[in-house]
């Protein structure tokens, strides 16, 4: 069986026609595929993303719930080297730097105190904290630790407390990503004429009850 080839379309001459091209697409062809492409792959950038702050805004809404919510507390003491203080000018970079050595304390240094017979330093980070009582003419100390649970440091790094400031720097990408999502989705919904008017209706009512509740809790 032999496969040919098919003729191009003649004229009424005799004159062979080219065939007609593709019709270049419209401006609101071309947005809505860049609507549906920046739809698809930011709502799967921010997937993890969606689910951790889904997830832990309901366990910040319930600080009752007891899974995950334990904490240990537990007091240390030691003595700083000497050199730590000058008069009373405190080399803070060395006493957190020894304090983490001793008792192997994390988080970020700040907080820093001098009142006359004594010094004090924190520790902070999500779900755990670390104050340090210092005697300013001993250069004794006491540390009270405070390392809570699992779900207390997930609500910390949902509210971004403690963080520093590479965390909050994604807070901030994750809502812009998060924003991107909403609007392109209400973009793609303006091009489905068979169930846009239904879905807008849906998107006002549900915009209503938000704003109405907000209001409710406001009072």
């Amino acid at each position: 069986m032999s496969l040919t080839a098919k003729p191009e379309p003649q004229g009424s001459e005799g004159i062979r026609t080219p065939r007609p091209g593709t019709r270049p697409r419209t401006l609101k062809a071309r947005s809505h595929v860049w609507l549906r492409w920046l739809h698809t792959y930011t709502s799967m950038i921010s997937l993890l993303v969606v689910l951790f702050f889904a997830l832990t805004g309901i366990t910040l809404n319930h600080p009752d719930w007891a899974f995950g919510s334990s904490e240990v507390r537990r007091e240390v003491t030691g003595t700083l080297p000497k050199g730590w203080i000058s008069g009373s000018e405190v080399d803070w970079l060395t006493v957190a730097e020894e304090l983490r050595a001793q008792q192997g304390l994390k988080g970020r240094a700040g907080e820093t105190r001098v009142d006359g017979t004594e010094a004090s330093i924190s520790f902070l980070g999500p779900g755990y904290s670390a104050d340090t009582y210092i005697d300013t003419a001993t250069g004794q100390y006491t540390t009270t630790v405070l390392a809570q649970g699992g779900v207390a440091v997930l609500n910390d790094l949902h509210k971004g407390r403690d963080t520093g400031g590479a965390w909050k720097w994604l807070i901030d990408l994750s809502g812009g990503v998060l924003t991107l999502v909403a609007v392109t989705g209400i973009g793609i919904l303006l091009y489905l004429k068979k169930t846009r008017r239904q879905a807008l209706m849906v998107m006002g009512i549900a915009s209503g009850v938000v704003l109405f509740l907000g209001w409710r809790a406001l009072g």
